[in-house]
């Protein structure tokens, strides 16, 4: 069976492809149409189009994941497919509304993770694969999370359309991965990790995945808003639409997050994977 590696632009799913070397390599990047959040690096910038085979504006993750994602490729000596899903500026609006994911409502991972990942196997692959899943030792309880909903067949299904029935669509559970926990199985955790990469060649984000991403506790959005205002400023201007506030988090806005005067000196040991944002497939 042919293998995936679904690379984050983190350290540990880089990790992953250094050492389980698989059939094909995927990368999902995060994209935005507004040009306040413009990637500044003209060449690079169309170097990404050329891999996204669409115009790349900018993205809602950390500028450094561009850098990321070319060094390893360099590093591990082999193509890295780079996918994306619609800007994330599009997947919010649904008619005259705007919706906006949650901690219960994470369409935010299917419409800019999953499914370009799952799009990508469509048309390059048509087999079920194995994918590695960068679960490290101590996360066996999210590995088992993601183990019930696997079918019987041991493989997880993506909801697809796979033709037409009058006017309106045929839907199927289409079958194409199943997921693997190579670091869990060879007990990795995240110092050894960490300790691999130091003097390495390529350079890592404080954190990937989205800047305003909502898993994040308010300290850390703090912090993200400081570290990366232009970004944190598109999160926060999409939680007004119409003149109804609509909020990514309960009970508070991250125009309000922005504004506190909070005292923090952060480490990234100092926060769980729900604090520092997840988007794994």
């Amino acid at each position: 069976m042919k293998t995936l590696n679904s690379l984050s632009g983190g350290k540990t799913s880089s990790y992953i492809a250094v050492h389980y070397p698989a059939t094909y390599n995927v990368f999902a990047l995060v994209t935005t149409r507004d040009k306040s959040c413009l990637f500044p690096d003209k060449k690079l910038r169309q170097k990404v189009s050329d891999k996204l085979n669409r115009e790349f504006i900018g993205t809602l993750e950390d500028d450094i994941i561009i850098h990321t994602m070319f060094d390893l490729e360099q590093y591990i000596g082999q193509e890295i497919n780079w996918v994306c899903g619609d800007y994330f500026d599009d997947i919010i609006i649904k008619g005259d509304n705007r919706y906006l994911p949650n901690v219960t409502q994470r369409f935010c991972t299917t419409e800019l993770k999953l499914k370009p990942i799952y799009e990508w196997w469509k048309t390059n692959v048509r087999e079920v694969v194995r994918v590695r899943i960068g679960y490290r030792a101590n996360e066996t309880r999210r590995a088992k999370t993601m183990l019930k909903k696997v079918n019987d067949n041991g493989n997880l299904e993506m909801k697809d359309v796979i033709g037409k029935r009058k006017t309106q669509n045929k839907w199927a559970n289409i079958e194409w991965q199943k997921p693997e926990f190579p670091l869990i199985e060879d007990n990795i955790y995240k110092d050894q990790i960490e300790s691999f990469w130091k003097n390495k060649d390529v350079r890592f984000a404080y954190m990937n995945n989205c800047v305003g991403c909502f898993h994040r506790n308010e300290i850390l959005l703090k912090f993200m808003s400081d570290k990366h205002p232009n970004k944190f400023d598109w999160f926060s201007n999409q939680e007004y639409d119409k003149d109804k506030k609509i909020t990514f988090k309960n009970g508070v806005t991250y125009a309000e997050i922005k504004k506190t005067q909070l005292q923090y000196q952060l480490f990234e040991s100092d926060f769980t994977e729900c604090d520092s944002g997840y988007c794994g497939i």
